[in-house]
């Protein structure tokens, strides 16, 4: 228990919620940190079509429209970008999710080109590739693209990772864990669905399957098949409660695993 105690600290996350008031406290702290840095106007998300960039998404797009009123400054914008590689096979749900956030400006770059103009540049220096490093050459693509349009539009990148992502190193480093703000990080996967629900998300959306979706040669790969646990109990692990003794060693080797994922760079 000492050990679960400790990687709950590390993402503090809530036994129990309530939605209403996890929306609100979002809101109210994205709203003071772009008056705290009174040169940014835009947030930026990623919009994959999962649960996690839906709720952010939303969650941005709320924040905008409220400071817009409040300070009658048009200025203000929420940034949705589309990101696939190739034709994303979920298509429909990305185009129903941002239906559902409804954004003020949408951008669509097709990352496909950049990255295999990366993996042809490491080919012809000798370095062949996995497909699940190509997974991460993915993820990093995105990134940069993102930081890309920030700086143009004044804006910061907010991050979509949940804290069952951030304590099993599910995210690939430097990619969709670098980013400026993290609205989610102190929620678990159910506790995501809640707020999507409060927030009147279509259920297919807040239910779907979570997948990473960056391996070619494993298309929408449920996130549950990679981790080898289920959401379900790791959203318990993190909300302080018994697991049975197999389920929480998976969860508890992922964490020591990828410890250097959460690590801060240092020197020397």
């Amino acid at each position: 228990m000492i050990l679960q105690k400790k990687i709950i600290k590390l993402v503090n996350v809530k036994p129990i919620i309530i939605p209403k008031i996890e929306i609100k406290n979002r809101i109210i702290h994205l709203k003071k940190y772009l008056l705290q840095n009174i040169h940014l106007k835009s947030l930026i998300v990623a919009i994959s079509g999962g649960q996690d960039s839906t709720l952010t998404g939303k969650l941005c797009q709320i924040t905008i429209d409220q400071l817009r009123k409040e300070k009658k400054n048009s200025s203000y914008q929420f940034i949705a970008l589309r990101l696939p590689y190739g034709i994303q096979k979920d298509e429909e749900d990305c185009k129903k999710v941002i239906n559902f956030i409804n954004p003020d400006k949408i951008f669509t770059i097709n990352i496909k080109k950049a990255v295999l103009s990366s993996e042809l540049s490491l080919n012809t220096a000798g370095i062949k590739i996995s497909d699940y490093v190509k997974g991460n050459e993915k993820a990093r693509e995105r990134m940069k693209v993102q930081y890309s349009i920030a700086a143009m539009y004044n804006g910061i990148v907010i991050g979509t990772g949940n804290a069952v992502e951030i304590i099993t190193g599910f995210f690939t480093k430097h990619g969709d864990h670098g980013t400026d703000i993290n609205l989610i990080s102190q929620l678990n996967k159910r506790q995501v669905q809640l707020l999507l629900k409060e927030l009147h998300c279509p259920k297919n959306l807040y239910l779907k399957t979570p997948t990473a979706d960056l391996e070619d040669n494993n298309p929408q790969k449920p996130d549950e098949i990679s981790l080898g646990v289920k959401y379900n109990i790791i959203d318990s692990y993190l909300e302080g409660k018994q697991i049975n003794t197999l389920d929480k060693k998976i969860i508890e080797k992922l964490y020591f695993s990828t410890q250097h994922k959460r690590s801060i760079i240092t020197i020397g």
